[in-house]
């Protein structure tokens, strides 16, 4: 049996797990991201590596996923926004630690990946996924390859109420509280948010209404750009879906919502996939 690791590095927390050939986790652990200085983010990669206590020598590549700007012939990220910290040589580092190639690539391209080859979208050319966690995330695959023209679609400019900003600033976990602060509204968390929404709080309701106005803009901007034949939701968002995904379907009768089929371990499969993909080369 063949194995990899595979990092689902996110802006709140850092995933790693042993995959099989199968594609099966056999060993996950999941800890805190760490933010704001390059060397300590490096350090917590490290660490968490070796918690997993795994045998190194029976692990052929790793494969990670992370929410930024990565270039991808030298495994070395550029930009992690939501994570504070800018040009990381993670795979160089983590290849003189450990003496194992790390692929790495942005975290909504590699959960595209899984649900495109073996998801929600194996039956579909066209493969778009969308995570709204932390921040806002999208990635297209078409015929189970990724595309590399999609870029950071989350921080496509907008103007909302006269203010220049970014969809994710509005969308996202971290954008909500934001969103409701240009409303006059002091909420502290999307958690907080969505609770006054299920509670049908009068001050959130058309804020709420909003945030429903402003994502079917957003995927109808996706539709244009890259005509997807299905989308894929995950994301510690989505877990308020009960409030909100029927009345985006609903909406956007012209694009194909469904929820990924890997849910939470979307980024963790997509970066098993994407580093058994790397090491056949």
């Amino acid at each position: 049996m063949k194995y990899v690791l595979a990092f689902d590095i996110g802006g709140t927390n850092t995933r790693l797990s042993l995959v099989n050939e199968k594609y099966e986790i056999e060993k996950q652990l999941i800890l805190p991201t760490v933010s704001g200085s390059v060397e300590d983010f490096i350090q917590s990669v490290f660490d968490i590596t070796d918690k997993l206590n795994i045998n190194m020598d029976d692990v052929i590549s790793c494969g990670a996923g992370v929410p930024g700007v990565v270039d991808r012939q030298n495994n070395y990220i550029i930009d992690l926004p939501n994570v504070y910290i800018k040009d990381i040589p993670l795979g160089k580092r983590f290849d003189e630690k450990f003496g194992k190639k790390m692929y790495i690539r942005n975290d909504a391209e590699v959960a595209c990946l899984a649900e495109a080859k073996l998801g929600a979208g194996k039956k579909y050319s066209r493969t778009f996924f969308i995570t709204v966690s932390t921040g806002l995330g999208g990635a297209l695959c078409i015929d189970s390859i990724n595309q590399d023209y999609v870029t950071e679609v989350g921080h496509t400019a907008l103007v909302y109420k006269g203010i220049l900003t970014e969809y994710e600033s509005l969308l996202s976990g971290s954008g909500i509280p934001h969103l409701c602060q240009i409303n006059g509204l002091e909420i502290n968390s999307a958690k907080q948010f969505f609770d006054l929404v299920r509670q049908k709080d009068e001050k959130i309701m058309p804020v709420f209404e909003d945030w429903l106005t402003l994502f079917s803009q957003f995927l109808q901007l996706m539709q244009n750009s890259y005509e997807p034949e299905i989308y894929c939701f995950t994301g510690g968002v989505f877990k308020n879906k009960d409030l909100f995904f029927e009345e985006l379907q609903r909406r956007n009768p012209n694009c194909h919502l469904v929820e990924c089929v890997f849910k939470e371990d979307a980024g963790t499969i997509g970066a098993a996939v994407y580093a058994f993909q790397c090491a056949s080369k």
